[in-house]
């Protein structure tokens, strides 16, 4: 069983981490990108998997994990239990979070850019 304060503390041992607060609570982010949360309940958060990585914690620990709820939980994005959870599991699955948003920089990847979409046929003069 760990708490939100366990949560909270593996998270930012994770190197270049910073909390902020995203849709009033708190979140972990690593090169500005959300990695992890805390839920406004204390007793849950969430975790940015892949979705393999989310479907082998599903399996392996049934109690602890399940996908969040629409498309972010079929994106990988896990809710994790507290009162479900033990501490190395716990700090796996924030491991693998980290690496996952911390690879994207490093891979040269970032944030997807926003398209526009041309609206009629463009005018040249």
């Amino acid at each position: 069983m760990t708490s939100a304060k366990d949560f909270r503390r593996i998270a930012l041992g994770m190197k270049d981490t910073i909390e902020s607060a995203h849709m009033g609570h708190p979140d972990f982010r690593v090169n500005g990108r959300i990695f992890a949360t805390l839920h406004p309940d204390q007793h849950s958060g969430m975790v940015k998997l892949t979705p393999d990585q989310q479907q082998t914690f599903l399996r392996e620990h049934p109690a602890a994990f399940m996908p969040e709820n629409g498309a972010w939980g079929r994106q990988g994005c896990t809710r994790v239990r507290m009162n479900s959870v033990d501490e190395e599991t716990l700090g796996e699955a924030i491991t693998l979070a980290w690496q996952n948003i911390a690879k994207m920089r490093e891979a040269g990847r970032s944030k997807p850019q926003r398209t526009t979409r041309s609206i009629g046929p463009s005018r040249k003069r």
